[in-house]
């Protein structure tokens, strides 16, 4: 367990590379588990979901996948702090995710390999569907399944170190299975996802900034800079933050007559909460509001 720090307050403007944000925090559930969960003392609000199978560069086998959906919905324990972000990242430097675990796929059998793809799906799309930004903190090889996981986040914070970043499926006769055939177009088009998908392509960091398939570098460890980005968002009413993600995640399905009607719900379903009378009240007052989630 990390030892709890002072408190820092977060950053209210965007990051710049020059800005550090102090942070502990404590596990949810065990450390020794293949995937945990974990609470960020500062800033408030931030949890982590650990990928924990560095030897084998947190290659997801079933057992990993019945263990992430687990510490995800511990994840969302609203007290003593409202959930305002997730950040998934791995418990070692250098890592993040290098797809499904090849040495166990081959002991399957096809109806196996069915059930399997169910699980990451299933899992994938709770991810995407987390009721409250998501951020993915890739510190090393992010390749398969794992680049399907970052892309059912909200955001990419990549090391700029990192070589590989792509789906090499196509190369072991197969193609992503797991949602990247369908939200790889819809985050980077369809010429560019259909590059990346039939070639194979390994991208590093900075290539992937230009794709678009990243949307921050930096030179220190990604899960930090990726807990300056979520800091960003403490000052946030942690149901806007989720209606938000709901109008646009959704709306973005829609045709737009049906978006904009999507949005006016959403924004009326804030209407009776306590957060949105307390930000009125905090700016007669002018103090800073103090946000509950509820």
């Amino acid at each position: 367990m990390v030892t709890a720090t002072a408190p820092v307050t977060p950053p209210s403007t965007p990051f710049s590379a020059g800005e550090r944000h102090e942070s502990a925090s404590l596990p949810i559930s065990s450390p020794e588990r293949l995937v945990y969960g974990r609470k960020h003392i500062t800033p408030d609000g931030v949890y982590s979901l650990v990928l924990n199978r560095p030897r084998e560069h947190n290659a997801l086998s079933r057992e990993m996948l019945l263990q992430m959906e687990e510490p995800v919905p511990a994840s969302t324990a609203l007290t003593p702090s409202p959930l305002r972000a997730l950040i998934v990242e791995s418990s070692s430097p250098g890592k993040f995710c290098a797809g499904a675990d090849l040495k166990e796929r081959k002991t399957m059998t096809e109806e196996q390999v069915v059930a399997f793809l169910q699980l990451l799906r299933t899992v994938f799309d709770k991810v995407a569907a987390f009721p409250a930004p998501t951020i993915a903190a890739l510190d090393g090889p992010t390749l398969g399944g794992g680049l399907e996981l970052a892309i059912a986040c909200d955001f990419r914070v990549a090391n700029r170190t990192v070589k590989r970043i792509g789906f090499p499926e196509s190369g072991l006769g197969i193609i992503p299975g797991a949602g990247g055939t369908q939200r790889a177009p819809r985050l980077l088009g369809l010429t560019k996802a259909k590059e990346l998908i039939y070639t194979g392509r390994s991208l590093s960091a900075t290539e992937a900034l230009e794709w678009g398939l990243v949307d921050y570098l930096t030179d220190e460890s990604a899960p930090a800079r990726s807990l300056l980005l979520a800091a960003t968002m403490s000052n946030s009413a942690p149901l806007a933050l989720r209606a938000a993600k709901l109008s646009i995640s959704k709306g973005a399905e829609m045709e737009l007559d049906d978006a904009l009607k999507w949005e006016v719900q959403c924004y009326e379903d804030l209407l009776p909460t306590q957060d949105r009378r307390e930000a009125l009240e905090a700016f007669a007052e002018k103090r800073k509001p103090n946000f509950v989630g509820a």
